[in-house]
């Protein structure tokens, strides 16, 4: 569904949230000029087709991707046992994936404006109209993105995989590989249903749907949403317009998803072994938050029936009204991330490839997030996980890489990871906050726009949580949008709402409860 909506200005929100609009000079210039700081150290996989899928347009490519059959693949590396999370269970592995990420750290001079600057910023800002970006695009859409018919140096997750999607093997290395293509979402998902998809991506869905079943004996919250975007387009008469634009959740977008999972569950895995490392953590839902998801899943029609969450999730269509609201009311399961630094010490940092003692964890610190001595697991993921698979667009990728680069070659962290984790953790909660909030300031912008001239229209609308006397959250079905009314109307009924306000200066939506 796509809602329409003209002059939308969003460098107000830009200055707002005070966004850098640009990069000073010697940014640039080093980005510019800057070359591969690891030459020397990578094995030549420039015969091995790797592809690339991301949105439609994107030049800052972090991942690439490669499946085959593991019948002859032998093993992957020294560091799949001791290292690399091989599954106790055992068994005959059935697809080899080679996933390269974007060695940005190749491009940084550890002394150099780059890394100062992108210790600064910590990510990148996605609004419609311009991205506030990590690093300059001679950078993240040049030399260091994984574009198709390019030699590029990458860091190559090399895993081994068993038919029931649990890892038998895996390592991690330096190299230089070449994307033949790079596809898009949609292109992808029709290859599929044509059964016509390129060779490198043939196993994807196999892959991912076994990855998915993994998820569930986890349990883990895996939220589907659809992609919510606001675009800037032309209508035909040359006036400029922005689309909101509710996107269908296709099935190649979340197998393709499970790639960056399992790299992110592979390093997550090697670094407790190892008893060093930077995890991405989440703390568990308690029982209130989840009672009040059980209550907003029965009205909007949905019983998990003593099935876990995560087993509920997986057998919703994401794409419909009800079930876009059933992914973002269970987005209150997943609050309080943040990130955990353990076993590393300022400039005296050694990976072990040795399994961690009782006391192997070593100090733990995460900058402003509570940490435990012992490393924490991510609640959504249902096991130790890692950000490892986006360092053209997150900072601590690039920092958390190095880290199983170092395990995996049984070398000490270098000392610019360890002498900066902690300034990368605050930088990296920090613009974690100001990336949802910008996120959500321009989508409160959009509806408010959009939704402006229906000022006193009455919609029809599900009542998922009450407080019984004067507030309510609702979801509004056409428009889809999940937001709150005045009024305190029954749960699980099915009402009309008016909407009183649409304010765009103040980007702010109000519905009411009864209807006028």
């Amino acid at each position: 569904m796509k809602l329409f909506a003209a002059e939308l200005n969003f460098r107000t929100i830009a200055e707002e949230f005070e966004l850098p609009e640009h990069f000073p000079e010697d940014v640039h210039a080093e980005a510019l000029h800057a070359t591969d700081r690891y030459a020397d150290q990578r094995r030549d996989l420039l015969d091995v087709p790797f592809v690339t899928i991301d949105p439609a347009g994107s030049m800052d490519l972090d991942q690439a991707v490669n499946i085959q059959d593991a019948d002859g693949a032998g093993g992957v590396g020294a560091a799949g046992g001791a290292g690399g999370g091989a599954d106790p269970a055992g068994g005959a592995a059935r697809w080899r994936v080679r996933y390269a990420i974007a060695d940005v750290a190749a491009f940084v001079d550890p002394a150099g404006a780059l890394m100062a600057e992108s210790l600064q910023r910590g990510q990148t800002m996605y609004l419609p109209d311009e991205p506030t970006r990590l690093h300059p695009a001679e950078l993240s859409e040049g030399s260091a993105s994984l574009l198709p018919d390019q030699t590029r140096p990458a860091v190559v997750w090399d895993i081994l995989l068993r038919a029931d999607g649990e890892v038998a093997e895996c390592t991690v290395y330096r190299a230089l590989i070449r994307s033949v293509k790079r596809f898009d979402y949609t292109e992808v998902e029709a290859d599929m249903k044509r059964g016509t998809l390129h060779p490198a991506i043939a196993q994807l869905p196999e892959v991912g749907r076994a990855r998915q079943s993994s998820d569930l004996r986890r349990k883990a919250i895996n939220l589907r949403l659809p992609s919510i975007s606001v675009e800037r387009t032309e209508s035909d008469d040359g006036t400029e317009r922005y689309v909101l634009d509710i996107d269908e959740r296709l099935e190649m977008n979340d197998f393709n998803s499970e790639l960056s999972l399992l790299a992110g569950m592979c390093a997550g895995e090697m670094m407790v072994r190892a008893g060093v490392g930077i995890l991405r953590t989440l703390p568990p839902a308690g029982d209130k938050e989840i009672a009040a998801f059980d209550n907003g899943a029965r009205a909007l029609g949905f019983d998990r029936s003593g099935r876990s969450i995560g087993e509920l999730l997986a057998d919703i269509d994401a794409s419909t009204p009800r079930g876009m609201a059933l992914m973002r009311d269970a987005q209150t399961l997943l609050r309080g991330a943040g990130y955990q630094h353990f076993g590393l010490v300022n400039g005296n940092a050694e990976a072990d490839a040795e399994p961690a003692g009782a006391d192997g964890a070593g100090s733990a610190g995460s900058a402003g997030e509570a940490a435990d001595a012992e490393p924490s697991i991510h609640a959504g993921i249902g096991g130790h996980y890692a950000h490892v698979t986006a360092p053209l667009r997150r900072l601590v990728d690039r920092f958390a890489t190095e880290v199983c680069l170092a395990i995996a070659n049984s070398q000490p962290i270098p000392e610019w990871v360890t002498a900066n984790v902690d300034q990368v953790l605050s930088t990296m909660k920090s613009s974690g906050q100001t990336a949802s909030a910008v996120d959500r300031a321009c989508l409160n912008l959009t509806e408010a726009v959009v939704l402006q001239p229906w000022v006193g229209q009455n919609f029809n609308a599900t009542v998922l949580h009450s407080d019984g006397a004067d507030k309510a959250k609702i979801l509004v079905e056409q428009p889809p949008i999940l937001t709150t009314c005045v009024g305190g109307p029954d749960e699980a009924s099915t009402v009309k709402v008016t909407l009183v306000i649409a304010e765009p200066t103040a980007r702010k939506v109000r519905f009411a409860w009864p209807a006028d």
